[in-house]
């Protein structure tokens, strides 16, 4: 199931945004410590604990500098997924965003999961707008 987001806007560069995103200790911030457990990042790659679902993580698996930074979920996930975090500079130090999500779910979860998997990625768009890209 492909799920894509609504256009959002950032209020930075796109090679800001870009470099934040591409590097995982900047992840931290973003997951909320009620939520997840145990994070930590290595390179291209973290892995952390979420309550009632246990072990997983991202890892990068491609990028294109400020355009694209692709994450998948890792070898141990319960969960295959793919995310897309698609950038475009719209002058004036000002970026376009928007988030693709592909996951590999049985087609009874997709049909559960479809609409709070679309709200997820519409209410990260919107997020992105509001961090602290420093």
């Amino acid at each position: 199931m492909r799920i894509e987001s609504k256009v959002g806007k950032i209020p930075r560069k796109d090679e800001t945004v870009y470099n934040f995103f591409s590097d995982f200790d900047n992840f931290k911030s973003l997951i909320p410590a009620d939520k997840v457990k145990n994070f930590s990042s290595q390179g291209d790659s973290c892995s952390f604990s979420i309550d009632m679902i246990g072990d997983t993580g991202l890892k990068i698996i491609e990028k294109e500098p400020y355009k694209l930074i692709k994450l998948s979920s890792p070898g141990q996930s319960k969960f295959e997924f793919k995310l897309w975090i698609q950038l475009k500079d719209l002058g004036d130090e000002t970026t376009a965003v928007k988030l693709t999500l592909e996951t590999f779910l049985n087609p009874m979860l997709e049909i559960m999961a479809k609409k709070p998997l679309q709200n997820f990625v519409d209410t990260l768009a919107d997020q992105l707008g509001r961090i602290d890209y420093r």
